[in-house]
């Protein structure tokens, strides 16, 4: 089992994740979760409200620990995945800083890794180009749209060439048009990069858009009950969301997540 571990990009294995135990306000947030994405792979995690999905998120990125299993990132525990800079993160706010121009924004862990300046400059222009924002180097992020905002975020997260790409509801608070754009852009980033992306998001349809397997988790404490398979092919793109196999697969996962929940309330 470990061999395979050191040969992907995420392994999780028997994990579970306990805040306040022995505490009168413990709660589990995670049981039990099995979990292997492959080097190349676009995954989604879908849930409820407080299911776990970001706190799992939280696991893969070293920013909280497990309560007990196995975790690896890249072959390595996350700690040192994160040190190693193997992976990077996009959370649904863009947070960028609005005295720094895009370019100094996308250029910040360039800066925090040391590299020289004009590396920096080489590698921040590369990645808004990649992003389409190649002409708004020298804007401030206040003069962005949301949706832009959110490109130079994406930016940001992949200018220092992580392996994995950890994206938590990057697209929650946009329109629903601009959101689809997005999901549009990040394919055509996802499939120019080879990157493996793990994806958190509460849209039935924006996982089945995106996603090679959808990752399907109960109420908490958050368990995966699900993972399913996505036969539709890449390239994708507004006729996909029109097609029968689209609109069967979103049903699908729809009544996986309506079972859960019944059963979830069937237990309690």
């Amino acid at each position: 089992m470990q061999s395979a571990g050191r040969q992907s990009a995420i392994w999780a294995r028997d994990i579970n994740k306990i805040f306040n135990p022995g505490a009168e306000e413990e709660v589990i947030a995670l049981q039990g979760i099995n979990l292997t994405v492959a080097a190349g792979e676009f995954v989604s995690l879908i849930g409820p409200s407080g299911c776990g999905k970001s706190t799992l998120m939280r696991l893969i990125g070293d920013l909280t620990q497990p309560t007990s299993g196995e975790l690896l990132v890249n072959g390595k525990r996350p700690r040192q995945a994160r040190l190693d800079r193997d992976y990077g993160m996009v959370f649904q706010a863009a947070t960028l800083y609005d005295w720094r121009s895009v370019s100094k924004n996308v250029q910040l862990p360039l800066e925090i890794m040391g590299y020289a300046k004009a590396e920096r400059r080489q590698r921040a222009q590369a990645m808004l180009e990649m992003v389409e924002l190649g002409a708004f180097s020298e804007h401030y992020p206040w003069q962005l749209s949301g949706g832009m905002q959110q490109r130079v975020s994406i930016a940001r997260a992949l200018v220092f060439e992580p392996a994995v790409l950890l994206m938590d509801e990057p697209f929650g608070a946009l329109d629903e048009f601009t959101r689809e754009r997005m999901n549009l852009e990040l394919l055509r980033i996802w499939q120019r990069t080879g990157k493996t992306i793990v994806f958190v998001t509460h849209s039935i349809s924006e996982a089945v858009f995106l996603s090679k397997r959808i990752v399907v988790m109960s109420p908490r404490p958050g368990r995966i009950t699900e993972i399913v398979e996505n036969p539709l092919p890449y390239p994708r793109d507004f006729t996909t969301r029109n097609a029968p196999a689209y609109h069967a697969l979103v049903a699908k996962v729809r009544e996986l997540l309506r079972d859960a929940h019944d059963s979830d309330e069937a237990a309690g």
